[in-house]
């Protein structure tokens, strides 16, 4: 990887703003893993403990996990040794004290040098129809979690995952109009003022999200440099 391209990257952006789609891409051209919080949540949801009955309870309400137990298991990802190239945040930070939370973390005595401070920040911008039409029409392959929509992805061959020849086909239980509200509602609240923060630092680059996918994926491209 060139020194000079964009190796520890935040995508920023509302839900349904394509950070997953975008943040994959990334994570295949870059040779990097692609932390998405909401995946790391949804795995911690299926145990049987306490911890994770209280966190599918707040995922199917649309409502933010307590902060520390997203920095938690999100430190358990980053700091993997086999992490330690390069990684892109999905979903994290989700609140200011989490962007400075992550910024303690990352120039801790611990890890300063691994060097693996944020080195941009992509704020996706959509407006909320197009992210509630996105949302509500999108669904995965129940095997490999390849992502489809109604509209904008069919399976090359009908009812048929790409990836894998898996048959099955679900839906997040979150991908409701109901939830995709609070979700924006609490974007809003608790996420937009992370925006100044790395604005600040001069780390944010704005990019226009409602374009095709390979569209939006080019704008990155130049972008990160790879």
């Amino acid at each position: 990887m060139p020194e000079e391209m964009k190796r520890n990257i935040v995508l920023m952006g509302a839900p349904g703003s394509g950070k997953g789609t975008q943040g994959a891409i990334l994570s295949e051209k870059l040779g990097i893993k692609a932390f998405s919080m909401g995946d790391i949540l949804r795995n911690v949801a299926t145990g049987e403990t306490k911890e994770a009955k209280k966190v599918k309870a707040l995922i199917d309400k649309g409502n933010m996990v307590p902060d520390k137990l997203a920095i938690r298991l999100m430190e358990q990802e980053l700091f993997k040794p086999e992490n330690q190239k390069g990684f892109i945040l999905d979903g994290f930070p989700r609140e200011l004290s989490q962007a400075k939370a992550l910024d303690k973390a990352l120039n801790s005595r611990k890890y300063a040098k691994l060097h693996m401070d944020i080195d941009l920040v992509l704020l996706l911008q959509v407006p909320d129809d197009y992210v509630i039409e996105r949302i509500i029409g999108r669904y995965q392959c129940a095997k490999c979690k390849s992502l489809y929509h109604e509209k904008y992805k069919h399976p090359q061959v009908f009812g048929i995952c790409d990836e894998c020849g898996g048959k099955e086909f679900t839906r997040r239980a979150d991908d409701t109009y109901e939830t995709v509200v609070s979700r924006l509602r609490t974007f809003r609240r608790v996420t937009a003022p992370v925006i100044p923060y790395y604005e600040m630092k001069g780390l944010l680059v704005c990019v226009d999200g409602t374009g095709p996918i390979d569209v939006v994926s080019e704008k990155i491209r130049k972008i990160v440099g790879y």
